[in-house]
């Protein structure tokens, strides 16, 4: 009898110990998780440097990564106050969009009507574009409110559907147990559908950062008296180049640092949840 036909039906041999695939799943399995990501990086500042002093070296449009580093460091006593203002109106925006998020997510769950009419202020909030709501919030607020309500209306709808998704998501099996104990709708959500909604609450807790922080540069773009999205406007009247790819540059690694938090935190509270998951803090 051969090895085929020793081979049970349905079963799929498994190639030789040492061969090229197992090579390469077991590389790849080796690999730290952020390698992919510092890869990706260090390839895109290449493409950028070949393009400035290539296809843009005579239009002054891209200026090469060094001379970026350059005008950063030169001009590093002033980004301290733009930072933090932007930062700080950021954050608070999205402290404020993420809760009403999840507070009405938790209140309103349940209620056929009312969840189904919240969801769809969360459509309505993330389909209206905010260059045109904000200045009629302009108009409305005064000081730094309109900075902070576009920051919010940014985050809302995605935390909104993660909340709710993860409430809807609660073991069904758990459910009926506490329902036999005699458990109503408060120790269903408190024993169980909170803890299975933090996954994707967490999702929708990631992306926020930099929805936030776009929300609240294009608050500063429409009327404000400081901030990054003020410096970058001057810059921009100044033909300061370099400058204004630095403001860009700082501001995309403020998001990506308060993604990077957000999932460390998520990663801590959820240890359960599947790396995978966005709320599992991959």
């Amino acid at each position: 009898m051969t090895a085929l036909q020793d081979t049970p039906a349905g079963a799929v041999a498994a190639p030789p110990s040492g061969s090229p695939s197992q090579d390469g799943s077991r590389a790849r399995a080796g690999a730290p998780s952020w390698l992919g990501g510092l890869i990706g990086t260090l390839a895109i500042i290449a493409l950028w440097w070949i393009l400035a002093v290539t296809a843009f070296k005579h239009g002054g449009a891209v200026p090469t990564p060094w001379a970026v580093v350059k005008d950063f460091w030169t001009d590093r006593h002033l980004w301290p106050t733009p930072v933090a203002t932007t930062v700080w109106i950021a954050f608070q925006g999205y402290l404020i969009g993420n809760g009403l998020a999840i507070g009405l997510s938790i209140l309103c769950f349940g209620i056929p009507v009312v969840d189904r009419i919240l969801l769809q202020i969360g459509v309505a909030s993330y389909c209206l574009p905010i260059i045109a709501i904000g200045p009629i919030l302009t108009t409305v607020f005064n000081g730094t409110a309109p900075e902070m309500a576009l920051a919010g209306i940014s985050v809302f709808f995605t935390t909104l559907v993660g909340t709710l998704t993860g409430l809807s998501a609660a073991d069904q099996t758990t459910l009926d147990a506490i329902r036999a104990f005699g458990g109503g709708r408060f120790a269903q959500l408190r024993f169980v559908r909170l803890r299975a909604a933090l996954p994707s609450t967490f999702a929708g807790l990631q992306i926020a950062p930099p929805a936030a922080l776009l929300g609240a540069i294009i608050g500063e773009y429409l009327g404000a008296d400081k901030g990054i999205g003020i410096t970058m406007i001057a810059s921009e009247q100044a033909f300061d180049v370099p400058r204004t790819w630095a403001l860009a540059i700082i501001a995309s690694a403020i998001a990506a640092v308060g993604y990077g938090i957000t999932s460390l935190i998520a990663r801590l509270l959820t240890p359960w949840a599947p790396r995978g998951n966005p709320g599992g803090g991959s």
